[in-house]
């Protein structure tokens, strides 16, 4: 009795607070500090006749002094109406439409203010179908913390808050909009949110706003593989993956959830392996701004028990290539049973895995042949973490950095001077000497007969 008067307590403490417009003058941004693409969608709709504003986590983002990855437009046109005054546009989403305009390069998600209407939900109390629109105070009721909702108006250059969200930002603080415990049942996956967003961020999770999260994180099972894949995603290129990680375990997302969250939460205690590695060069790569691969990170996550499973197939006595597509194989059935990982991801880590006996080849065309295939460098690469976690010698990788980069004079020594593999020297020895001639062997006397 007295935990549902407490929850009905923190309900009524989320509620709204009256309307603050934040001037110029305490914010600071202005529209310089705005996309291109998103100055040109909020006018051409302020232009039509319609609300617009830049909302959510590029007006949070600017707050806190970074530089937002993308921008945001919230607006009272519907999506048909959106749709109609953009010519590079299209309506998405079957929960809650969505248009995505397209401005040059860049793309604007552009949402229309969500109402208070009852949404679709299934059995569990999982939002299915939420297509209700209303107002502007509607929409940030509707929004999952009060750092997300915030209302930036480039024309007047203010900042609407119904939250007190910018006082949350200010304090470094993660809260929930509404009842906690009634959110998470709406959409488990907004817990994957607070994971990332708090490490992120470096925002304390409020008291009433972790409170529910052991109890619901286990409904995350629930939620569709390639939905809990694309947060996955978003936890692990977020640019803080190992804080993510430490923010699984603080809040209480046990495992089980999937197999993609077990192999990480396994390795989250700080040890250099794989895993630890490769995700440390990924937060560093993305916070420099550089490119990362999607396939090679899966393929560090997932090389631990592929390596466990080419082991054991060459203690049964295959030999290396063989045994490896074995273990390929019988790890590719595990991820396609319901695991989300598209099949370019997959592809790539294959191709990547497959690649690595053939590091050991460095005698005659075969260097050659490797140094020519499209993921080459990809699975050089990887070969480089796994001479660093010792799977490998040095001087093999070493031997590889220093042929790519070698002219065909000094290749052509390299690959003469190398050493033969163990399975080649082997089948040297294993080699018969050729049958010497009849003829030859009784001296030409059947030759004679």
């Amino acid at each position: 009795m007295l935990k549902k008067l407490w929850r009905k307590v923190a309900g009524k403490t989320a509620a709204p607070a009256a309307k603050t417009v934040l001037p110029y003058a305490e914010h600071g941004i202005d529209g310089a500090d705005l996309s291109y693409a998103a100055e040109q969608v909020v006018n051409r709709l302020q232009k039509a006749g319609y609300q617009a504003y830049v909302v959510g986590g590029a007006v949070r983002d600017l707050l806190l002094g970074r530089e937002p990855k993308d921008f945001d437009v919230a607006t009272d046109a519907t999506p048909e109406e959106v749709r109609a005054l953009f010519r590079r546009s299209r309506i998405i989403g079957r929960r809650f439409q969505i248009v995505h305009v397209m401005v040059g390069p860049e793309t604007i998600e552009v949402t229309t203010f969500r109402g208070g209407g009852k949404a679709v939900q299934n059995a569990h109390g999982r939002i299915m179908k939420d297509n209700h629109y209303g107002s502007m105070e509607e929409d940030a009721q509707r929004r999952d913390f009060t750092c997300n909702a915030l209302y930036y108006d480039p024309k007047t250059r203010e900042i609407t808050d119904f939250h007190r969200g910018a006082d949350d930002i200010r304090a470094r603080r993660l809260v929930m909009i509404g009842d906690p415990a009634e959110r998470y049942q709406e959409d488990p996956v907004r817990i994957l949110r607070a994971v990332r967003l708090s490490a992120k961020l470096g925002f304390e999770v409020e008291a009433q706003t972790r409170e529910p999260i052991g109890r619901f994180a286990g409904r995350l099972k629930e939620e569709p593989a390639a939905r809990l894949f694309d947060e996955i995603m978003k936890l692990l290129f977020s640019g803080y993956s190992r804080a993510c990680l430490a923010q699984l375990s603080h809040l209480g997302v046990s495992e089980g959830i999937h197999p993609l969250f077990d192999a990480l939460q396994a390795r989250r205690a700080g040890q250099q392996d794989m895993v630890a590695v490769a995700l440390k060069n990924t937060d560093e790569r993305l916070r420099q701004d550089k490119s990362v691969s999607v396939g090679f990170v899966l393929a560090a996550l997932l090389w631990q028990p592929l390596e466990q499973m080419w082991r054991q197939q060459r203690e049964r006595g295959e030999k290396a290539v063989p045994a490896l597509n074995t273990a390929i194989a019988r790890l590719r059935e595990q991820i396609e049973k319901g695991w989300g990982v598209p099949q370019k991801f997959a592809a790539t880590m294959r191709e990547i895995w497959v690649l690595q006996p053939q590091f050991e080849n460095r005698k005659g065309a075969r260097p050659y042949r490797l140094l020519a295939q499209p993921r080459f460098r990809a699975a050089y690469d990887f070969l480089v973490l796994r001479a660093q976690l010792g799977e490998v010698p040095q001087e093999l990788a070493d031997w590889w950095t220093a042929f790519q980069h070698a002219d065909d004079t000094v290749r052509a020594e390299m690959t003469a001077a190398a050493p033969q593999t163990e399975e080649a020297s082997a089948r040297r020895k294993r080699r018969r000497k050729p049958r010497r001639r009849s003829a030859q062997k009784n001296g030409g006397q059947e030759a004679a007969v």
